[in-house]
């Protein structure tokens, strides 16, 4: 396990956060094991903490129709590939394996998401997650026509750039931060369950 420092800014103390902070610290640590340090560097500020992990939470604990949870990972690993946030690359590289149940996804789509094992209607969701990334006020009705005509309807299409838009916060300040990944998401996903 590393012994750097998780982030250049300081940590705070479980017992000094709010008590709805400190819950929120035990059910991630009772589910995945250990709590991931976005949680220990966000929540310097409870109020941002709070707000994050609102619109975070919206975003990516759901499962719609038209984009599956294994599919809004995809996002947020090509967007944070693009904006060279290695926390993000690696931790939700993690899930993504997990809820794709595909060990080498997450490398594919981080080195090159054009050269992925994904289908033509991912690509064109992460073309559209990419350019909402780097070139918004590029987006015309063609973009929604090309999506349209791939079968994501646009609350789809919406999904697809407000997951781009918050990572691409999120890639900043963790990038800001100098914020470590845990040593545990590098191994997650890799080794599928059944032949453990």
């Amino acid at each position: 396990m590393s012994s750097l420092p998780i982030s250049r800014f300081p940590i705070p103390e479980l017992a000094d956060l709010p008590p709805d902070i400190q819950q929120r610290f035990r059910d991630v640590q009772e589910k995945a094991g250990f709590v991931p340090n976005i949680f220990l560097t966000l929540a310097r500020r409870p109020e941002e903490f709070r707000a994050f992990f609102a619109y975070h939470d919206t975003l990516m604990d759901k499962e719609t129709p038209g984009l599956n949870m294994a599919e809004r990972e995809m996002i947020v690993v090509a967007t944070s590939a693009r904006n060279q946030c290695q926390y993000c690359v690696i931790a939700h590289g993690a899930i993504l394996r997990i809820r794709a149940k595909n060990p080498q996804i997450a490398d594919q789509l981080a080195t090159n998401y054009r050269k992925a094992d994904i289908s033509p209607r991912q690509r064109a969701m992460l073309d559209f997650a990419l350019k909402v990334s780097r070139q918004a006020e590029t987006i015309d009705e063609a973009d929604y026509q090309r999506l349209n005509g791939l079968g994501f309807d646009d609350e789809d299409i919406w999904d697809i750039g407000a997951i781009s838009a918050f990572f691409g916060l999120s890639n900043r300040i963790v990038n800001l931060s100098n914020m470590r990944t845990n040593d545990e998401f590098y191994l997650m996903g890799r080794i599928p369950r059944e032949n453990r």
